[in-house]
């Protein structure tokens, strides 16, 4: 089987979808399953490369990466080469090729919640979606969360759509000792509630003179909000930092070095970075969402909603050795963890790639 795969996202700095792929890619690369197979990466960067061990190539298609990208450069070299299937891991697809097409869709956010968006931005991406899921052969997604969110605002019918969840990296031993750090990972946008983690921060920290806030991600907040701000508003400019990337180096370090991890999104299709912050070790801090029951289950402190009181206690709670929450979520994360193995997502995605070549 010869895969063509949207391999946009693996350039520059990659976030997010591109994580995703890469970890696909590392799984294929170990499976002999997968080495059977041709994968041709598509990306407007010649610079990226595949894993040692998978047959195939990187074809540079010139362009800037965005939609005119992928519906024109990258549809007319998809239809050139006629791969046997076209994997599009970040929700949207070329249209214009007779190639089977199967999609990731990660969320629907843009649809569930359209004012979070840019409008221009977000009837951009629900047009997109929308026709990439139409005209695949089939939709993956992260969750059964996500499957009726796409069924539903979609419009895609539910033997349509696979769940694959994403897996989890497990690292060797954690520190014996951590430092007082409460730790963020993700993109900072206006459904994860960043201002009101840093004004419970503000609360916790007052009683406890050692402890840092460190954020991790770009601000694609809309309307804007300015953390730094905020922060010195509080009180704990600081003592909170923020950065827009980090290496995967660094974030395991500050991975395993958090005493706590805080994730307080409203909506999320999967919600990857609590996982590998509670793999590490450390106590996630989640807002109580289907999608958190779902797949944190009782190995994170959940919190009934945003509000700066109960943020602030659920942050007191995993910071403290001797709690019962903090306790009951440590007990409860090995078997959470057993359940995300990368390896088993690379393994269900090519089965689905192979099924939809032949269709």
């Amino acid at each position: 089987m010869r895969i063509g795969v949207d391999g946009r996202e693996l350039s520059g700095q990659p976030t997010g979808v591109g994580r995703y792929l890469q970890r696909l890619l590392r799984e294929w690369g170990l499976s002999a399953e997968a080495r059977a197979h041709q994968f041709t990466i598509y990306s407007p960067d010649a610079g990226i490369a595949l894993p040692p061990d998978l047959s195939g190539e990187v074809v540079r298609v010139p362009g800037a990466g965005g939609t005119r990208w992928e519906q024109g450069a990258l549809a007319a070299a998809v239809r050139r080469d006629r791969p046997d299937v076209f994997f599009a891991p970040g929700y949207g697809g070329p249209m214009l090729t007779s190639v089977p097409l199967v999609v990731v869709m990660h969320d629907v956010s843009f649809a569930a919640h359209p004012e979070w968006f840019r409008p221009r931005e977000g009837l951009r991406r629900r047009v997109m979606a929308r026709a990439a899921a139409h005209r695949a052969k089939a939709v993956l997604t992260v969750s059964q969360f996500s499957r009726g969110e796409i069924v539903r605002y979609l419009s895609v019918p539910g033997n349509h759509v696979h769940v694959i969840p994403h897996g989890v990296d497990i690292p060797g031993a954690p520190p014996s000792s951590r430092d007082p750090l409460v730790l963020f990972v993700g993109s900072i946008f206006n459904r994860r509630h960043v201002p009101t983690l840093v004004r419970a921060f503000a609360e916790v920290a007052a009683t406890r003179p050692g402890l840092r806030l460190q954020l991790v991600g770009s601000n694609r907040t809309y309307p804007l909000q300015d953390i730094a701000a905020i922060a010195n508003e509080a009180g704990v400019g600081g003592r909170v930092a923020v950065s827009d990337y980090v290496t995967d180096g660094e974030l395991a370090r500050l991975y395993s070095r958090a005493s706590v991890f805080a994730f307080l999104s409203e909506y999320e299709g999967f919600g990857l970075t609590p996982l590998e912050a509670m793999a590490s070790g450390a106590v996630p801090v989640v807002l109580d969402t289907a999608v958190a029951r779902e797949i944190y289950g009782d190995a994170a402190i959940r919190v009934a909603s945003p509000d700066v009181s109960l943020v602030a206690s659920a942050l007191q709670a995993a910071l403290d050795d001797h709690s019962a929450r903090r306790t009951a979520a440590l007990a409860a994360a090995p078997e959470i963890l057993s359940r995300y193995r990368w390896a088993d997502t690379a393994s269900q995605t090519l089965s689905v790639l192979a099924e939809a070549s032949h269709s």
